[in-house]
């Protein structure tokens, strides 16, 4: 597995969550306070993508990772959960890393 596979999928976690507060941020002010639909409706759009592209970058670690059904899962549906990618983005990275094979790493020979 190579570390841009890696990168991808740490940046696409923390944009879908930091859109994801936006968003929650933009839903109490719409119908909390009855103002910002437009901006409610841009925003959410926005996340929409970058969710189904986080899901996208996911899938292709969860895969090159071979993890279990209920992990890939958890994974997928931690950028639907408010604050949730945060943590599972963390644990991810500490699992993932000492499987990554990075060729521009020289060898140390025994």
């Amino acid at each position: 597995m190579k570390r841009s596979v890696l990168t991808r999928y740490r940046v696409m976690a923390y944009v879908t969550a930091v859109m994801l507060l936006i968003l929650c941020v933009c839903m109490v002010v719409k119908y909390g306070f009855d103002k910002g639909e437009g901006l409610t409706l841009a925003v959410s759009q926005i996340h929409g993508v970058l969710f189904i592209i986080y899901l996208v970058f996911a899938f292709d670690l969860g895969s090159k990772a071979k993890w279990p059904f209920g992990k890939l899962l958890w994974v997928l549906v931690s950028g639907t959960i408010p604050t949730a990618a945060f943590f599972v983005e963390r644990n991810v990275v500490r699992e993932v890393e000492p499987l990554i094979t990075d060729p521009a790493t020289p060898l140390a020979k025994a």
